[in-house]
């Protein structure tokens, strides 16, 4: 059967003005990721994952070269047309979380759905959800202040389901996390993929590419190697 595309990559390049000097961040980039697929994509400090990244998230645009989303060219959109891509279609994860400490958990998960204007009664059946499904409804009504790091990078996970995406990019989600923890977290991202969600993994750490169905390596700017386990 074949799979129906998620992403794909053609021919991206980018650029970015230091001073005098013109830094090419990502040097002619070819990549495909498909509906279910659960992606690692690799690389040391600098080598361009992080604005590979951006490519894949909606968050900047290239240079040259074209980004498809369900085979529609994202290319050219405004700011405002990314952003609402962006809330439907993307759940993004952090390696620092970046919850609101003066919110509950309940309500740091109920965020996204806020700016997507769904209504009480669904908004609350998919926080009770969200909440079971990582195991974190007895902390329904604490701060996050008041959880672990695990813990909090489960709200953050939860947060990043809340508009039902088809697509979860995490960029170094185990960073701050001891390995114990950071293995929980990663169970739960293959969890996430056996229910449909599309994975895509940004990470510099070459223990957590076992986890994935594909691996993409990344070196200066170019994709280095596509393996598949």
């Amino acid at each position: 059967m074949k799979q129906e595309t998620a992403i794909e990559l053609k021919h991206v390049e980018k650029y970015y003005e230091m001073g005098h000097n013109v830094v090419k961040a990502l040097d002619g980039v070819n990549a495909k990721i498909n509906k279910g697929d659960f992606i690692a994509i690799l690389g040391p400090s600098g080598s361009g994952k992080s604005t590979m990244m951006n490519m894949i998230g909606a968050l900047d645009l290239p240079t040259k070269g074209y980004i498809l989303l369900d085979g529609k060219n994202i290319s050219h959109y405004e700011e405002s047309e990314l952003a609402q891509l962006r809330g439907r279609k993307i759940g993004f994860v952090f390696q620092t979380f970046n919850l609101i400490p003066t919110l509950t958990v309940a309500e740091n998960i109920a965020l996204p759905m806020v700016f997507q204007r769904i209504g009480k009664e669904e908004k609350e059946a998919r926080v009770d959800k969200i909440l079971r499904d990582v195991r974190l409804t007895h902390r329904r009504d604490h701060l996050s202040t008041e959880l672990s790091g695990g813990e909090r990078q489960r709200v953050a996970i939860g947060r990043a389901l809340a508009n039902e995406p088809e697509i979860i990019l995490a960029d170094e989600p185990t960073g701050n996390l001891d390995s114990k923890t950071g293995s929980e977290i990663m169970k739960l991202f293959v969890e996430l993929n056996k229910k449909g969600k599309t994975i895509i993994l940004v990470t510099h750490d070459l223990n957590l590419k076992k986890y994935a169905s594909k691996v993409l390596k990344i070196r200066d700017g170019r994709l280095e190697e596509r393996r598949k386990k």
